[in-house]
């Protein structure tokens, strides 16, 4: 079979080298792909927004089966487009996608249905929201309610901080339309552990759990990014945190958007913070994570193109996931100065020490081939070095000693990945 994968990034690369490996598939495409996705599939110079392109492209090349990596196409309707043309594709529907698409709808939807999650407030004007913290318990939440690209989150410690980011947020636009609404919401601490799962509207399939590391420093410190580097599975998540997110968050929020009419089909991130009350819902998101689908896919026995039609096909419940008893852990290799300003086009060496080694992965996420065929950086995350390991201790060993076989002008990480697993 034909498949199109669509996007550009690490979680992309993590994807289209999981199809690879699957025996029905014969080609590969992805658009608009990069330098490393062009080793084992074939790039098509379309974007992931230009939706009527992408339906010609399938139809023309006569694709069996289209695969949504990324956000904003999904939240923008792209599987409908897709399904209005009568081709199979693999992520859920707009009126599902909201899901992600609305910080608002998603925690009216917990409320409504009693999933757990953090109290909060949701505003449209800045007024009401700055009055509404001269009386809020500091510190607080403010989420811009639509996709930023990970980043439309800030934490405030003091009511000043507080004016300032609604400021920022509803005022300023710093993400854009994003900010038009805001959610206030109140401060949860605890561990945060990421969950993935595959649903097919009506059952759910849970992956192996990960954690991801967002802020750009060493120490969880500076600005928040996409994500520096995460590691699968989270030795916080436990048995006891599993029987509860099975009995209260994962089947209920599937049952909750059947429900609401909004029928869900793909994947579902659950973010969660295991507070002292229990686990809460920080946030979903409507696909694979980026990076956890570098750390949860290599290790899945499944094959990938099975569990994704079944979840179109809504038989998921006549298979089970199956997982390696193993860790793994991806340490991104950045450009520096992300995710504020970087410089870009610097040739990266080394990518042939990772041929013939097993468990050892370089994924790309930015990154472009120059007019003289060289792989060079195009973006703020360029590579996602992921290695696997017996347990997670060994894993982390791995996955810095295989940062050292690439090189480029630039290059910068977080020394600390997976540094949380000592204290397990």
């Amino acid at each position: 079979m034909k498949v199109l994968i669509v996007g550009s990034g690490g979680r992309e690369h993590a994807i289209a080298a999981s199809v690879a490996k699957s025996s029905r598939v014969d080609k590969i495409y992805c658009a608009p792909g990069n330098a490393g996705i062009g080793k084992i599939a074939e790039c098509v110079n379309i974007g992931a927004m230009e939706f009527d392109k992408l339906v010609a492209f399938a139809k023309e090349n006569e694709i069996d089966f289209t695969i949504i990596g990324m956000d904003d196409p999904l939240v923008g309707g792209v599987v409908d487009a897709f399904e209005e043309a009568g081709l199979k594709v693999f992520g859920p529907r707009k009126n599902a996608a909201i899901l992600e698409g609305s910080k608002a709808f998603s925690k009216d939807l917990m409320k409504k249905y009693n999933i757990p999650t953090a109290g909060y407030e949701t505003f449209d004007d800045p007024k009401k929201a700055l009055a509404y913290l001269e009386t809020a318990k500091m510190p607080i939440v403010l989420k811009a309610d639509g996709l930023a690209l990970g980043k439309g989150v800030l934490i405030c410690n003091t009511l000043e901080e507080a004016k300032a980011g609604v400021k920022e947020i509803m005022e300023d636009k710093k993400f854009g339309s994003a900010g038009n609404n805001m959610v206030v919401e109140e401060f949860m601490t605890g561990r945060e552990v990421s969950v993935l799962s595959f649903v097919d509207g009506k059952s759910i399939q849970i992956m192996s759990s990960a954690q991801d590391h967002k802020r750009a420093k060493d120490g969880d410190q500076g600005l928040n990014t996409g994500g520096m580097g995460t590691f699968s599975p989270s030795p916080f998540y436990t048995a006891e945190v599993d029987e509860f997110c099975k009995k209260y968050v994962y089947q209920a929020t599937v049952d909750a958007m059947a429900a609401e009419g909004r029928e869900f089909k793909g994947v579902i991130f659950f973010g969660l913070m295991l507070t002292e009350e229990g686990p809460k819902v920080l946030e979903y998101n409507a696909r694979f994570g980026d990076p956890e689908a570098q750390v949860v896919l290599p290790r899945m026995k499944n094959d990938i193109i099975d569990v994704m039609e079944a979840c179109v096909d809504g038989t998921l419940d006549q298979l089970t996931l199956e997982f390696e008893d193993n860790a793994a852990v991806c340490v991104v290799l950045a450009s520096d100065g992300y995710p504020v300003a970087y410089e870009k086009g610097f040739e990266i060496t080394g990518e042939e020490n990772f041929a013939g080694k097993d468990g050892y992965y370089c994924f790309h996420a930015g990154t472009a081939l120059n007019e003289a065929g060289k792989v060079v950086t195009n973006g703020g995350r360029v590579l996602g070095i992921t290695a696997k390991g017996n347990d997670l201790k060994e894993a982390r060993a791995n996955a810095y000693e295989a940062t050292k076989w690439v090189s480029f002008e630039n290059k910068y990480m977080r020394n600390d990945i997976g540094k949380a697993i000592d204290e397990a």
